[in-house]
């Protein structure tokens, strides 16, 4: 069983959750949650196309076709106390510039865990693992440059 620390503040922290204890009641965050916010902002940025390695993006897609869908996938958070610490993995839209979507990826990660989570963002670590480029491997777009 993973210890707990109680601060004086009424928040107590596990391996996997963060907790608020007030003389109202607990609240409970699980580690996962916060991966969600995470990843929910990451996604909503221009220019980012997925989240996650090759495997991760794989396994995603099976998800999808059942159903169901992991909006962590691509995202590992490292929470403390009051704190945490996340690491992206994206693929980039072509011809996006990737350090702007970089960057505003890690304002969005850090505005919505702040202000959702209630937690401070020390750091919000980007991995650009590929690049999707429109139109390969998919249908040609016959709108433009088809001679009739």
């Amino acid at each position: 069983m993973a210890s707990t620390t109680n601060r004086v503040d009424g928040t107590a922290t596990t391996g996997t959750t963060t907790t608020q204890v007030t003389t109202k009641g607990r609240t409970i965050i699980d580690d996962t949650v916060v991966a969600k916010v995470a990843g929910i902002a990451a996604r909503d940025v221009p220019g980012v196309f997925a989240l996650g390695g090759n495997a991760a993006r794989a396994f995603g897609a099976i998800r999808d076709a059942i159903g169901s869908s992991a909006l962590g996938q691509g995202v590992r958070v490292e929470v403390g106390e009051t704190q945490v610490a996340v690491d992206l993995t994206i693929v980039v839209d072509y011809p996006t510039p990737m350090m702007d979507v970089a960057t505003a990826v890690r304002a969005a990660v850090t505005t919505a865990v702040t202000e959702l989570v209630g937690l401070e963002v020390t750091e919000v670590n980007i991995a650009i693992n590929d690049v999707n480029i429109p139109g390969l491997g998919g249908p040609a777009d016959e709108s433009e440059g088809r001679v009739r």
